[in-house]
């Protein structure tokens, strides 16, 4: 008898508040909906960064063998078939040895280094990943190499995310009908509208940040956009 009598102050409690939110949109003149999008996308853009170095006691001698490294990587690319690529502008810095001595540290310059940059852009995603993983090549070359790894992008996001505002605005528009009929009323228009933030995240992640997310270390992506939309009633 008491878990009955529970019941039915619990399902009572849930009818009044049913009865208000249908009561609230049935006097009111507007109601706001949140409405999402979602798109699964494969990026068609792989950048793949790396850079070289090397480091010998002369400035002159550190930029031989620098020239005949660049030689090797420009070789192993085009035998890969890549030619989108671009050589950023050599960095050198001194080589410094510090030793300690009764007076303190002592510093003192014996050599120096070099470092390039490399850049290499291509729409074939899945074999810039076996070109990054093959270079282990140019090292048994001698060349000392470092990878930054491979950033995958989707160079149609801009269109996409337009074209998913407008599906958003519909999924908001639906939701309001489903809401307003339960008030008794229709949609009349549609009196304003705003877009949240994008967020492109790893396919199957639902992560959000404040600033929207812009993955770039999948290859599958999801695309989420919201628009909050105010609609008249009649």
């Amino acid at each position: 008898m008491i878990a009955g009598l529970f019941m039915a102050v619990a399902l009572a409690f849930a009818s009044i508040i049913v009865a208000g939110a249908w009561t609230r949109i049935s006097e009111s003149q507007v109601i706001n909906v949140t409405g999402s999008a979602h798109k699964d996308v494969r990026s068609d853009l792989a950048v793949w960064r790396a850079s070289f170095s090397t480091e010998a006691t002369t400035l002159l001698d550190a930029h031989k063998q620098l020239k005949s490294d660049s030689a090797k990587v420009e070789s192993f690319l085009h035998a890969a078939n890549q030619n989108n690529y671009l050589l950023q502008p050599v960095q050198v810095s001194p080589v410094v040895e510090r030793t300690k001595t009764e007076n303190g540290e002592v510093a003192r310059r014996v050599g120096y280094r070099i470092v390039q940059c490399i850049e290499v852009r291509s729409s074939d995603v899945e074999t810039l990943p076996k070109l990054a993983g093959n270079a282990a090549q140019l090292i048994e070359q001698g060349v000392t190499l470092s990878s930054d790894g491979i950033n995958f992008i989707y160079t149609k996001a801009g269109e996409a995310k337009i074209e998913m505002m407008a599906e958003a605005t519909k999924d908001a528009r639906n939701r309001a009908e489903q809401i307003a009929a339960q008030g008794g009323r229709t949609i009349k228009e549609l009196r304003a509208a705003r877009v949240g933030v994008v967020q492109i995240n790893p396919i199957y992640s639902s992560a959000t940040s404040w600033e929207g997310n812009s993955d770039t270390s999948s290859l599958e992506k999801t695309i989420t956009t919201t628009v909050t939309a105010t609609f008249s009633l009649k």
